[in-house]
């Protein structure tokens, strides 16, 4: 697997900025999302690859060493924040606009990104069995349709309710969705193309046949 550890590395480096840049909110367009919302789908797409070449089991590990990054980052982000702040430095209000994370935003995002990662690699898995591996499309985009609701329900809910008006709230996860789940369908030739070329450099193709999708019942011999 010479790719699959360059694979898990850029897929948590991607959750792991876009969990940072999540505060911010912004308006382009007819769209209203925060910052994580033009990053995240990348991930998603990883998640494809990644279930796609190297099964559920595998996609499995990556999914939790993702949510371990981040609670860890959290941590440091609030580890950093509590401490005092020198005397001639000025920048503790901007830190803590920014990277002082509140529990809520941070429980959040590790609740959606684990249960819209999770529905997504078994949607993709059970599609690949029922088209026995052909038709790459529907699997890509039909977890995408599905995973991306229950990404976005979850964390804008938990997220936002009550803290921004419930007509804007409505807004704003349609504005995730939509905008998400578009995106990741325009790159569909994309994923095409990079499935291809790590199943052949690596010559591996699995299918879940016999696998137990049990989200919590991994080991690290899910690794070899």
């Amino acid at each position: 697997m010479r790719l699959f550890p360059i694979i898990m590395a850029m897929f948590v480096t991607i959750l792991m900025v876009s969990n940072t840049v999540a505060v911010k909110i912004t308006h382009l367009g007819p769209f209203y999302f925060d910052g994580a919302t033009i990053l995240f789908p990348i991930a998603y797409i990883f998640g494809d690859i990644l279930t796609e070449v190297y099964g559920y089991k595998r996609s499995r590990i990556v999914v939790w060493t993702g949510f371990l990054a981040c609670i860890i980052m959290s941590l440091i982000y609030w580890l950093v924040g509590i401490l005092p702040a020198a005397g001639d430095w000025q920048q503790q209000d901007a830190y803590l606009a920014i990277l002082g994370q509140t529990p809520r935003i941070v429980a959040a995002s590790l609740i959606a990104y684990l249960g819209g990662e999770f529905v997504n690699a078994f949607i993709l898995a059970k599609l690949k069995i029922a088209t026995e591996g052909r038709l790459l499309w529907t699997r890509t985009i039909g977890s995408t349709v599905v995973g991306q609701a229950v990404d976005t329900l979850l964390f804008v809910g938990i997220a936002f309710s009550g803290v921004i008006p419930a007509n804007l709230l409505l807004y704003m996860i349609v504005s995730n969705y939509v905008f998400k789940t578009s995106f990741e369908i325009l790159a569909t030739p994309f994923t095409y193309a990079a499935v291809g070329l790590v199943k052949k450099v690596e010559s591996v193709d699995y299918y879940d046949r016999d696998t137990d999708f049990n989200p919590f019942r991994f080991s690290i011999k899910d690794m070899a």
